[in-house]
């Protein structure tokens, strides 16, 4: 690591109208409205460190610059504090003491981005294998040192680097994904969750091979599905029917538009012994629900989990629409009595929103329900109190 002692740093100062307060109570950006900029503030390297003056040049933090950004200026800790090695692997250490009281198992996201004080970093840990997102340019420049602290601290053997998703775009970074440690798994590594074993593609499967934010969210809907048949939508490797199936359900239908995820969905439930109970659709989930309804098929449990249709306030009108149609469409596959799960990972659309919607649509299906329970992303997605992105997992449960 080169100096990045405070002494050394260059500054950024803050315009007299920005929110200095919400920095020093713990807001963790700043963005290019908030920033006085020069020529010099421009042509300052994605990835750099400053530290952050208010208006009146009173010292506010530890910052991380991307001038190519919205967000200007990512808070990373106090003013006097050195980034070093040892920064790094007392970070890592403190995310990794808090998965070590909630899991039995080394399997869980390791870092949460700013919640876990590393900043658009996030980390998911697959016992021996760890995959890296550096979706923040400093996390990229620093990711040797990053690598090197997190097997210190872990003593994983293997660590991937993924460089898809849309963050890394937004930032300027680019999409290639590397190997830094040790070496990629042959083949899918098999996850145990819930009772179930969900089999993980770390390098072409979606984001890091698994949605481990899913975790409790799956055990609630298990405790449902005992003794039941049950239809998982937008079912992805199985997240919400292997889980049932694992808890008792007498049969499960996964619908999915990947046909890979459906096959690593098949594969978990033959590591399981359930292969039997276990059944697959791939194709549009909107048409295979039209398609269920027209068939006459009616299900216990029915749980759909899409994709974020509300990844940006711009979208938000047009993914409440996609979600209410979703509940519409889902409802009357519901036999009376039984239950309805629909989640939302759209930071955009709160959970006011995504309930209003919700529910309207299974009014619009002729179905009235009960909300029984409201689940949210698990402990090992830890809310950063003061950025409302860190809590966009959203699952809404309701008895028909």
């Amino acid at each position: 690591m080169d100096d990045m002692s405070p002494l050394s740093l260059p500054r950024l100062r803050m315009k007299p109208k920005a929110n200095a307060r919400a920095v020093r109570h713990g807001a963790p950006w700043v963005y290019d409205n908030e920033i006085v900029t020069d020529r010099r503030t421009k042509a300052m390297t994605p990835g750099a460190l400053a530290v952050l003056e208010d208006a009146d040049r009173a010292e506010l933090a530890l910052v991380a610059v991307n001038p190519n950004s919205r967000i200007f200026a990512r808070v990373l800790d106090g003013p006097g504090v050195t980034l070093d090695r040892a920064w790094l692997e007392a970070r890592l250490r403190a995310a990794l003491a808090l998965r070590e009281v909630l899991f039995d198992a080394p399997f869980y996201r390791l870092v949460h981005a700013e919640a876990d004080g590393l900043p658009g970093v996030i980390i998911d840990r697959f016992g021996d294998t760890a995959v890296v997102q550096p979706n923040a340019a400093w996390a990229d420049v620093l990711l040797n040192d990053l690598v090197a602290a997190l097997v210190s601290v872990t003593g994983v053997k293997n660590v991937l680097k993924n460089a898809g998703g849309r963050t890394r775009g937004l930032e300027g970074l680019d999409d290639v994904s590397t190997v830094p440690v040790g070496q990629a798994p042959d083949g899918p590594l098999p996850v145990p969750m819930n009772g179930a074993t969900y089999m993980a593609d770390l390098t072409g499967g979606q984001k890091t091979g698994l949605f481990f934010d899913q975790r409790p969210n799956h055990a609630f809907a298990a405790r449902l599905s005992r003794g039941a048949r049950v239809l998982d939508v937008f079912s992805h490797v199985g997240g919400f029917s292997l889980a049932a199936l694992a808890a008792g359900a007498t049969s499960a239908l996964a619908v999915d538009g990947s046909a890979p995820a459906l096959d690593l969905a098949q594969q978990g439930a033959a590591a399981m012994g359930v292969s039997d109970r276990f059944a697959t659709r791939q194709g549009d989930a909107f048409a295979a629900l039209e398609a269920l309804a027209a068939e006459g098929e009616s299900f216990d449990v029915v749980i759909c989990d899409p994709p974020a249709f509300a990844p940006s306030k711009q979208a938000l009108e047009a993914g409440l629409r996609a979600y209410e149609r979703i509940a519409k469409l889902a409802a009357p596959l519901v036999r009376e009595g039984g239950f309805l799960g629909l989640c939302s990972c759209s930071h955009a659309a709160d959970l006011s929103k995504f309930r209003q919607a919700s529910t309207r649509g299974i009014g619009r299906a002729g179905r009235r329900g009960a909300l029984i329970h409201t689940g949210f992303a698990g402990p090992d997605h830890p809310l950063h109190p003061q950025l409302a992105e860190s809590g966009y997992l959203k699952a809404l449960f309701y008895r028909l």
